[in-house]
């Protein structure tokens, strides 16, 4: 069988050298139980990849192999990475965690390769001729795109963040090379300023470590975990190492103990099994320790059990032998192989209470179920048994990845994708049935609505009603383990913008964000572009950009024209006094001034409200907590996708929020000719005599007023009297108060007063 050339001969290659005389980190062997420290890595070298490839490669694809790493090593040539060490050594150690994982020929080419682009200025097209198409479309998603412009580092990399995930919808195969290469850098991230580490380090927690553990590769999972924390939090990782260091001879005797009573119970029982002590990695122990206010003392559960058997029927019978070994604690029972999680993962949970008191945890899973535990997707190419559990999980995965293309269609930028995709990275799940028994998995906290657009858009987009446990429940009841969960639709019922105040799913948002943008999109666009002219004319500007400064605008903020832009500005997506600053900045940088008109100002130096008419669909909503009416003194918010939130200016709330985000806020003021009726509550205190709700009642259809709604309950105080409480339909505050005056005059009301959510 052909080979890679070992470090002995490499420098005959031409365009190459040796690298036997600079030994570099290996980074391919997973720690699968990782200790207080990452463990110093043996040295690594292309014989070393060869070696791993060649137990699974054929001669052909070896030889493929070899001509990608002579391109790669002589790209890289002459470049150096921060640790002193030539640079191919890092792609090097990438494609050996690949070939940890049985990755395919293409898969290692383009580890190899993955940094030529980035780095080297390689084009796609050269890498296609000279690698093939697919190579050439992984390195390709692999490359972060350096050469756009971008108005800030926190937009550029949301960008690559989503050209990245995108690549992976594709072809999984992308994340693994990516979750290879971001392995490899943490683990190397010693040599980098601090400011950087932590960068990278936070970067790593809130997206790769969330996506390893999306896709069950929990092995990545758990290191990324740990170095992510060692960079994030340097002395409470080393204290913490310590502690667990100190505790493992304290405990050496009980975890002896019970490893050996496990042992004898199983083989008597006559289950075949492999038995490990596993110790939970830091940043688990940390975290449990912040979440339930606990010191390290406290945590004792540190240590764990697995029981690996050969059978799915072993599994249920090792569970037994092991409850009648050590007492089970109360609702410490999981079973993760009826109902696997979203990433596949498969084993039952158990935690005992084992010797001197002490709780230990248990799982049991097969040597199927083992694989797919560590290795996730990656499972794919490492082990195939035929049983069928591997397509149930490329199918849970294929639908994920599915899913962040339905989400790229409806997301308008690169940040507000990467908010939706991280939203769904969750861990924890619950599990929930349809009518017809079929199983949903969503994110923890999901609500019926989640469920609605879990199972199709249009669902979501026509729900009026759900049915959990077949009784009637509000849209935002948040979902259990085991409801059974119906959903109730209508041709005609379309999204509200309130929706957004409650669902969960990356899925759900994008969608109802998506339908708001375009079912009103008109009156976003004018809403925006009224906004947009305030802010300009604040600036002293034109409201009306010049044709050149406009597409400067455009090109700069990813807008593909002024209307999407207005539009943007208009759903709250973007703050038109940014976008103004922007246009500034733009006029200043060109040593050019528009045509400033004399600025319109009112009182002492104020902008122009903007005018209120309470019928512009989507992009003007009146806030429920006060339920504003024209006449009273209104402010406007400006929330995110949700245009114009318009609170009445003594609303406690708005006060609140407005002193968190004054910068969100405008002016707004009640037009002239108001064509509609608004929605107010009243709440009277009525003698408990007969005919007073039909006297109230027929007062307020004379005073020309509508009843949406009314409630009634015994008074709370000590009276024989009656809470009453309406919800009218109004012209204005004269309206109201002419109405309220009205009723007040009936026999038997007490009092009537106007109130607020």
């Amino acid at each position: 069988m052909n080979s890679i050339p070992s470090d002995a001969n490499l420098s005959a290659v031409p365009g190459t050298r040796a690298v036997n005389d600079r030994p570099f980190s290996r980074a391919s062997v997973l720690r699968t139980d990782p200790g207080p420290a990452p463990a110093a890595s043996p040295v690594a070298s292309v014989t070393h990849l060869n070696n791993k490839l060649a137990n699974y490669l054929s001669a052909n694809d070896l030889k493929k192999v070899k001509e990608a790493y002579r391109f790669s090593d002589e790209m890289h040539l002459g470049q150096m990475r921060k640790s002193g060490e030539p640079y191919i050594s890092h792609p090097i150690a990438v494609a050996e965690i690949c070939a940890d994982w049985k990755l395919d020929v293409q898969a290692i080419m383009a580890a190899l390769l993955h940094d030529v682009m980035e780095d080297q200025d390689v084009k796609k097209d050269e890498l296609i001729e000279r690698f093939g198409a697919p190579v050439a479309a992984l390195v390709d998603g692999l490359s972060k795109l350096e050469k756009i412009e971008f108005q800030s580092q926190i937009e550029a990399q949301a960008e690559n963040f989503r050209k990245m995930l995108l690549a992976m919808a594709r072809d999984v195969r992308v994340i693994l090379i990516k979750l290879a290469d971001r392995l490899h850098n943490m683990r190397t991230l010693d040599s980098m300023s601090s400011e950087k580490k932590r960068r990278i380090a936070r970067e790593t927690m809130e997206v790769y470590v969330p996506i390893a553990h999306r896709l069950g590769l929990n092995n990545i999972y758990r290191e990324l975990q740990d170095l992510s924390f060692a960079h994030l939090y340097p002395m409470r990782y080393k204290t913490l190492g310590k502690a667990v260091k100190a505790a493992r001879g304290n405990r050496r005797e009980v975890v002896s103990k019970i490893l050996e009573a496990v042992k004898n119970s199983l083989a008597a029982a006559g289950i075949t099994a492999r038995v490990d002590g596993r110790e939970k990695n830091l940043f688990g122990i940390y975290r449990k320790m912040r979440n339930k206010h606990l010191s390290f003392s406290q945590v004792l559960d540190v240590y764990g059990f697995r029981i690996v058997v050969d059978s799915f029927s072993s599994c249920y019978l090792a569970l037994g032998t092991l409850h009648a070994l050590y007492k089970p604690m109360p609702g410490k029972f999981k079973d993760y192989i009826a109902i696997s999680k979203l990433n596949g993962y498969q084993s039952l949970h158990t935690t005992l209470i084992g010797p001197y008191g002490t709780p230990v945890e248990f799982q049991i899973r097969t040597e199927a179920m083992h694989c797919v535990a560590e290795s996730g997707v990656a499972a794919h190419w490492l082990y195939k048994d035929g049983e069928g559990n591997l397509t149930d999980l490329q199918q849970r995965t294929h639908a994920w990845l599915q899913s962040l293309l339905d989400i790229q269609k409806q997301t308008g930028d690169s940040a507000e994708f990467l908010e939706h995709v991280k939203v769904d990275l969750f861990p924890d799940s619950v599990y929930v049935f349809t009518p017809k028994s079929k199983i949903i998995a969503l994110p923890r906290g999901a609500t019926a609505l989640d469920f609605a657009y879990t199972i199709h858009t249009d669902v979501g987009d026509h729900t009026i009603a759900a049915k959990i446990n077949h009784e009637q429940a509000p849209l935002r009841t948040e979902l259990h383990n085991g409801d059974i969960v119906e959903i109730i639709t209508s041709p005609t019922a379309r999204p509200s913008p309130n929706w957004l105040t409650f669902v969960r799913t990356g899925k759900s948002r994008s969608a109802i964000r998506h339908h708001l943008r375009t079912i009103n999109l008109q009156e976003s666009i004018e809403l925006g572009r009224r906004l947009l002219g305030q802010a300009l004319v604040a600036l002293k500007l034109d409201a009306d950009l010049p044709t050149q400064l406009a597409d400067r605008l455009l090109n700069e903020s990813s807008a593909k024209s002024l209307d999407e832009l207005c539009a943007d500005i208009g759903v709250g997506t973007r703050m038109a006094a940014l976008v103004a600053r922007h246009v500034l900045e733009l006029v200043e940088s060109d040593g050019t001034h528009p045509h400033v008109p004399v600025p319109r100002v009112t009182g002492k130096g104020k902008l122009d409200p903007v005018i209120i008419y309470g019928s512009e669909g989507v992009s003007v909503h009146l806030a429920p907590c006060c339920q504003p009416i024209p006449g009273d003194d209104i402010i406007g918010q400006l929330k995110r996708d949700q245009g114009i939130t318009v609170h009445t200016a003594d609303c406690e709330l708005a006060k609140r929020q407005r002193s968190k985000e004054r910068e969100r806020w405008i002016d707004v003021i009640w037009g002239q000719e108001l064509n509609r009726r608004f929605d107010c509550h009243i709440s009277l205190l009525v003698r408990d005599e007969r005919g007073s709700l039909a006297r109230i009642a027929a007062e307020i259809a004379e005073s020309d007023s509508n009843i949406v709604s009314v409630a009634m309950e015994e008074s709370k105080e000590d009276l024989p009297m009656t809470q009453m409480r309406f919800t009218v339909q109004v012209e204005d505050r004269i309206h109201l108060a002419r109405l309220m005056r009205n009723v007040r005059r009936i026999p038997g009301v007490a009092r009537i007063m106007r109130v607020r959510v």
